[in-house]
Protein backbone atom coordinates (compact mmCIF):
# COMPACT_ATOMS: atom_id res chain seq x y z
CA UNK A 1 0.00 0.00 0.00
CA UNK A 2 1.00 3.63 -0.47
CA UNK A 3 3.00 5.79 1.90
CA UNK A 4 1.16 6.76 5.08
CA UNK A 5 0.72 10.37 6.20
CA UNK A 6 3.60 11.21 8.58
CA UNK A 7 1.31 12.20 11.46
CA UNK A 8 -0.68 8.99 11.11
CA UNK A 9 2.17 6.55 10.42
CA UNK A 10 2.93 5.75 14.12
CA UNK A 11 -0.74 5.08 14.86
CA UNK A 12 -1.21 3.04 11.70
CA UNK A 13 1.91 0.96 12.43
CA UNK A 14 0.75 0.42 16.00
CA UNK A 15 -2.72 -0.73 14.91
CA UNK A 16 -1.33 -3.04 12.23
CA UNK A 17 1.04 -4.64 14.74
CA UNK A 18 -1.84 -5.33 17.11
CA UNK A 19 -4.35 -6.48 14.46
CA UNK A 20 -1.96 -8.66 12.52
CA UNK A 21 -2.55 -9.35 8.84
CA UNK A 22 -5.37 -6.82 8.44
CA UNK A 23 -3.82 -3.63 7.04
CA UNK A 24 -6.82 -2.65 4.90
CA UNK A 25 -9.30 -3.09 7.76
CA UNK A 26 -7.08 -0.91 9.96
CA UNK A 27 -6.80 1.82 7.34
CA UNK A 28 -10.50 1.77 6.56
CA UNK A 29 -11.30 2.18 10.27
CA UNK A 30 -8.80 5.03 10.49
CA UNK A 31 -10.31 6.64 7.38
CA UNK A 32 -13.80 6.36 8.86
CA UNK A 33 -12.69 8.21 11.98
CA UNK A 34 -10.98 10.95 9.95
CA UNK A 35 -14.11 11.31 7.81
CA UNK A 36 -16.14 11.98 10.99
CA UNK A 37 -18.23 8.89 10.32
CA UNK A 38 -19.40 5.96 12.41
CA UNK A 39 -18.25 2.38 11.91
CA UNK A 40 -20.17 -0.91 11.95
CA UNK A 41 -18.14 -4.11 12.30
CA UNK A 42 -19.83 -7.44 11.65
CA UNK A 43 -17.85 -10.50 12.61
CA UNK A 44 -17.71 -13.55 14.80
CA UNK A 45 -16.70 -13.11 18.47
CA UNK A 46 -12.95 -13.05 19.04
CA UNK A 47 -11.96 -11.43 15.73
CA UNK A 48 -10.54 -8.28 17.36
CA UNK A 49 -13.48 -5.87 17.09
CA UNK A 50 -13.32 -4.59 20.66
CA UNK A 51 -9.53 -4.39 20.63
CA UNK A 52 -9.54 -2.30 17.45
CA UNK A 53 -11.88 0.22 19.08
CA UNK A 54 -9.68 0.48 22.19
CA UNK A 55 -6.51 0.93 20.13
CA UNK A 56 -8.10 3.65 17.99
CA UNK A 57 -9.14 5.54 21.10
CA UNK A 58 -5.64 5.19 22.57
CA UNK A 59 -4.03 6.41 19.35
CA UNK A 60 -5.86 9.73 19.45
CA UNK A 61 -6.14 10.26 23.20
CA UNK A 62 -9.92 9.81 23.10
CA UNK A 63 -12.06 8.98 26.09
CA UNK A 64 -13.45 5.49 25.58
CA UNK A 65 -16.52 3.66 26.83
CA UNK A 66 -17.84 0.21 25.96
CA UNK A 67 -21.57 -0.47 26.15
CA UNK A 68 -22.57 -4.13 26.14
CA UNK A 69 -25.93 -4.35 24.37
CA UNK A 70 -28.27 -7.03 25.72
CA UNK A 71 -31.95 -7.81 25.33
CA UNK A 72 -32.82 -6.04 28.60
CA UNK A 73 -30.78 -2.86 27.99
CA UNK A 74 -32.90 0.33 28.13
CA UNK A 75 -32.39 3.65 26.33
CA UNK A 76 -31.77 5.37 29.67
CA UNK A 77 -28.87 2.97 30.27
CA UNK A 78 -27.19 4.56 27.24
CA UNK A 79 -28.25 8.20 27.37
CA UNK A 80 -28.49 8.79 31.10
CA UNK A 81 -31.26 9.64 33.51
CA UNK A 82 -32.55 12.58 35.54
CA UNK A 83 -32.53 11.90 39.29
CA UNK A 84 -34.39 13.93 41.91
CA UNK A 85 -32.04 15.37 44.53
CA UNK A 86 -33.78 16.24 47.82
CA UNK A 87 -31.17 18.82 48.98
CA UNK A 88 -31.85 21.02 45.95
CA UNK A 89 -35.42 19.88 45.32
CA UNK A 90 -34.50 19.58 41.62
CA UNK A 91 -33.86 16.93 39.04
CA UNK A 92 -30.25 16.57 37.98
CA UNK A 93 -29.22 14.85 34.76
CA UNK A 94 -26.66 12.08 35.19
CA UNK A 95 -24.97 11.44 31.83
CA UNK A 96 -24.86 7.91 30.51
CA UNK A 97 -21.93 6.10 28.90
CA UNK A 98 -22.59 7.71 25.51
CA UNK A 99 -20.92 10.90 26.75
CA UNK A 100 -17.43 9.90 25.60
CA UNK A 101 -15.41 10.56 22.46
CA UNK A 102 -15.39 6.96 21.25
CA UNK A 103 -18.25 4.67 22.19
CA UNK A 104 -18.14 0.96 21.44
CA UNK A 105 -21.69 -0.37 21.04
CA UNK A 106 -20.84 -4.04 21.48
CA UNK A 107 -23.23 -6.59 19.95
CA UNK A 108 -25.67 -3.85 18.99
CA UNK A 109 -28.08 -6.26 17.31
CA UNK A 110 -28.66 -8.17 20.56
CA UNK A 111 -30.65 -5.22 21.94
CA UNK A 112 -34.28 -4.50 21.10
CA UNK A 113 -35.08 -2.08 18.25
CA UNK A 114 -36.29 0.48 20.82
CA UNK A 115 -32.90 0.50 22.50
CA UNK A 116 -31.01 0.47 19.20
CA UNK A 117 -32.89 3.64 18.23
CA UNK A 118 -31.43 5.47 21.22
CA UNK A 119 -28.20 5.78 19.24
CA UNK A 120 -29.85 7.45 16.23
CA UNK A 121 -30.07 11.05 17.45
CA UNK A 122 -26.63 10.87 19.01
CA UNK A 123 -25.02 9.60 15.81
CA UNK A 124 -26.79 12.06 13.54
CA UNK A 125 -27.16 15.18 15.69
CA UNK A 126 -24.16 14.88 18.03
CA UNK A 127 -26.54 15.36 20.96
CA UNK A 128 -29.10 13.50 23.04
CA UNK A 129 -32.48 14.64 24.32
CA UNK A 130 -34.25 13.57 27.47
CA UNK A 131 -37.00 15.15 29.57
CA UNK A 132 -37.31 18.00 27.08
CA UNK A 133 -33.64 19.00 27.34
CA UNK A 134 -30.85 18.53 24.82
CA UNK A 135 -27.29 17.74 25.83
CA UNK A 136 -24.38 18.08 23.38
CA UNK A 137 -21.91 15.22 23.09
CA UNK A 138 -18.15 15.53 23.11
CA UNK A 139 -16.36 16.44 19.89
CA UNK A 140 -15.19 14.42 18.15
CA UNK A 141 -17.85 11.78 18.70
CA UNK A 142 -17.33 8.38 17.10
CA UNK A 143 -19.43 5.22 17.43
CA UNK A 144 -18.02 1.81 16.62
CA UNK A 145 -20.82 -0.73 16.73
CA UNK A 146 -20.28 -4.45 16.47
CA UNK A 147 -22.93 -6.94 15.51
CA UNK A 148 -23.00 -10.70 15.40
CA UNK A 149 -23.95 -12.51 12.20
CA UNK A 150 -27.72 -12.38 11.74
CA UNK A 151 -28.03 -16.19 11.69
CA UNK A 152 -27.00 -16.35 15.38
CA UNK A 153 -29.78 -16.69 17.94
CA UNK A 154 -31.02 -13.67 19.87
CA UNK A 155 -30.25 -11.00 17.29
CA UNK A 156 -32.46 -8.21 15.91
CA UNK A 157 -31.76 -6.90 12.41
CA UNK A 158 -30.77 -3.24 12.37
CA UNK A 159 -33.36 -1.18 10.43
CA UNK A 160 -32.25 0.55 7.23
CA UNK A 161 -32.58 3.96 8.91
CA UNK A 162 -29.96 2.96 11.46
CA UNK A 163 -27.67 1.17 9.00
CA UNK A 164 -27.56 4.39 6.96
CA UNK A 165 -26.08 6.23 9.97
CA UNK A 166 -22.92 4.13 9.69
CA UNK A 167 -20.41 5.53 7.21
CA UNK A 168 -18.77 2.12 6.78
CA UNK A 169 -19.34 -1.52 7.52
CA UNK A 170 -16.33 -3.81 7.88
CA UNK A 171 -15.73 -7.49 8.47
CA UNK A 172 -12.29 -8.11 9.94
CA UNK A 173 -12.28 -11.85 9.31
CA UNK A 174 -9.73 -14.43 10.35
CA UNK A 175 -5.98 -13.72 10.12
CA UNK A 176 -3.84 -15.67 7.68
CA UNK A 177 -1.71 -18.53 9.04
CA UNK A 178 1.50 -16.50 9.29
CA UNK A 179 -0.23 -13.67 11.16
CA UNK A 180 -1.97 -16.06 13.54
CA UNK A 181 1.35 -17.84 14.18
CA UNK A 182 2.94 -14.48 15.04
CA UNK A 183 0.01 -13.76 17.38
CA UNK A 184 0.48 -17.10 19.16
CA UNK A 185 4.22 -16.53 19.58
CA UNK A 186 3.60 -13.06 20.98
CA UNK A 187 1.13 -14.45 23.49
CA UNK A 188 -0.25 -12.05 26.07
CA UNK A 189 2.61 -9.59 25.98
CA UNK A 190 1.36 -6.04 26.61
CA UNK A 191 1.25 -3.85 23.48
CA UNK A 192 4.09 -1.44 22.90
CA UNK A 193 3.68 2.11 24.11
CA UNK A 194 2.27 4.64 21.68
CA UNK A 195 2.85 8.39 21.50
CA UNK A 196 -0.78 9.33 20.95
CA UNK A 197 -2.03 12.39 19.14
CA UNK A 198 -4.29 14.78 21.01
CA UNK A 199 -8.00 15.37 20.51
CA UNK A 200 -7.18 18.82 19.13
CA UNK A 201 -4.81 17.31 16.59
CA UNK A 202 -7.50 14.86 15.48
CA UNK A 203 -9.97 17.70 14.96
CA UNK A 204 -7.36 19.53 12.88
CA UNK A 205 -6.71 16.41 10.79
CA UNK A 206 -10.45 16.06 10.16
CA UNK A 207 -10.52 19.63 8.85
CA UNK A 208 -7.58 18.90 6.56
CA UNK A 209 -9.37 15.84 5.22
CA UNK A 210 -12.48 17.87 4.48
CA UNK A 211 -10.39 20.44 2.56
CA UNK A 212 -8.69 17.88 0.31
CA UNK A 213 -9.07 18.70 -3.40
CA UNK A 214 -11.46 16.76 -5.66
CA UNK A 215 -11.69 17.40 -9.39
CA UNK A 216 -14.98 17.64 -11.27
CA UNK A 217 -14.03 14.43 -13.11
CA UNK A 218 -13.67 12.63 -9.78
CA UNK A 219 -17.06 13.89 -8.61
CA UNK A 220 -18.57 12.74 -11.92
CA UNK A 221 -17.19 9.25 -11.34
CA UNK A 222 -18.56 9.16 -7.81
CA UNK A 223 -22.00 10.26 -9.02
CA UNK A 224 -22.03 7.62 -11.75
CA UNK A 225 -21.36 4.93 -9.15
CA UNK A 226 -24.27 6.18 -7.07
CA UNK A 227 -26.53 6.54 -10.11
CA UNK A 228 -25.72 2.96 -11.18
CA UNK A 229 -27.12 1.68 -7.88
CA UNK A 230 -30.42 3.42 -8.65
CA UNK A 231 -30.96 1.46 -11.86
CA UNK A 232 -29.43 -1.84 -10.72
CA UNK A 233 -32.12 -4.50 -10.42
CA UNK A 234 -32.53 -5.86 -6.90
CA UNK A 235 -30.23 -3.32 -5.21
CA UNK A 236 -31.41 -0.67 -2.76
CA UNK A 237 -30.61 2.72 -4.32
CA UNK A 238 -27.87 4.78 -2.71
CA UNK A 239 -29.06 8.07 -1.27
CA UNK A 240 -27.57 11.58 -1.50
CA UNK A 241 -26.40 11.03 2.09
CA UNK A 242 -24.36 8.09 0.81
CA UNK A 243 -22.87 10.30 -1.92
CA UNK A 244 -21.61 12.72 0.72
CA UNK A 245 -20.34 9.90 2.90
CA UNK A 246 -18.54 8.23 0.00
CA UNK A 247 -16.80 11.49 -0.87
CA UNK A 248 -15.76 12.10 2.75
CA UNK A 249 -14.39 8.57 3.13
CA UNK A 250 -12.53 8.72 -0.20
CA UNK A 251 -10.93 12.00 0.94
CA UNK A 252 -9.94 10.38 4.23
CA UNK A 253 -8.45 7.33 2.47
CA UNK A 254 -6.42 9.61 0.20
CA UNK A 255 -5.29 11.66 3.20
CA UNK A 256 -4.21 8.56 5.15
CA UNK A 257 -2.05 7.62 2.17
CA UNK A 258 -0.53 11.11 2.05
CA UNK A 259 -2.08 12.24 -1.22
CA UNK A 260 -2.79 15.84 -2.17
CA UNK A 261 -5.95 15.03 -4.14
CA UNK A 262 -8.54 12.27 -4.43
CA UNK A 263 -8.27 9.77 -7.31
CA UNK A 264 -10.72 7.14 -8.61
CA UNK A 265 -8.59 4.50 -6.87
CA UNK A 266 -9.39 6.13 -3.52
CA UNK A 267 -13.12 5.98 -4.24
CA UNK A 268 -12.79 2.34 -5.29
CA UNK A 269 -10.86 1.48 -2.11
CA UNK A 270 -13.70 2.61 0.17
CA UNK A 271 -16.72 1.99 -2.07
CA UNK A 272 -17.64 -1.48 -0.82
CA UNK A 273 -17.20 -0.56 2.86
CA UNK A 274 -19.39 2.53 2.39
CA UNK A 275 -22.07 1.13 0.10
CA UNK A 276 -22.51 -2.64 0.65
CA UNK A 277 -24.65 -2.38 3.80
CA UNK A 278 -26.85 0.16 2.00
CA UNK A 279 -27.20 -1.85 -1.23
CA UNK A 280 -28.47 -5.08 0.33
CA UNK A 281 -28.42 -7.43 3.27
CA UNK A 282 -25.57 -9.84 3.85
CA UNK A 283 -23.46 -11.00 0.94
CA UNK A 284 -25.81 -9.51 -1.64
CA UNK A 285 -24.65 -5.99 -0.78
CA UNK A 286 -21.02 -6.93 -1.40
CA UNK A 287 -21.97 -8.51 -4.72
CA UNK A 288 -23.85 -5.39 -5.83
CA UNK A 289 -20.90 -3.17 -4.87
CA UNK A 290 -18.50 -5.30 -6.93
CA UNK A 291 -20.91 -5.26 -9.87
CA UNK A 292 -21.21 -1.47 -9.78
CA UNK A 293 -17.43 -1.01 -9.68
CA UNK A 294 -17.07 -3.37 -12.64
CA UNK A 295 -19.75 -1.64 -14.71
CA UNK A 296 -18.76 2.01 -14.19
CA UNK A 297 -15.67 3.21 -16.05
CA UNK A 298 -13.83 5.82 -13.95
CA UNK A 299 -12.52 7.56 -17.04
CA UNK A 300 -15.69 7.99 -19.10
CA UNK A 301 -17.88 11.09 -18.96
CA UNK A 302 -21.01 11.46 -16.87
CA UNK A 303 -24.10 10.79 -18.95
Amino acid sequence: MNQIHPQLAPICDYLEQQLLGKPKAVRLALSCLLASGHLLIEDLPGAGKTSLAKWLAAGFGLSFQRIQFTSDLLPADIIGVSVFEPPTQQFKFHPGPIFHHLVLADELNRASPRTQSALLEAMEEQQVSTDGESYPLKAPFFVIATQNPREQLGTFDLPESQLDRFAMRLSIGFPDLDSEMAMLKRGNQPPQSLAALSVEQLLELQQQVNALHCSDALLDYLLRLVHCSRVLEGASPLSPRCSLTLLACAKAWAFVHHKQHVSPEDVQAVFSAVSAHRLGRGDSGEAYAKQILAEVDPYSDLT
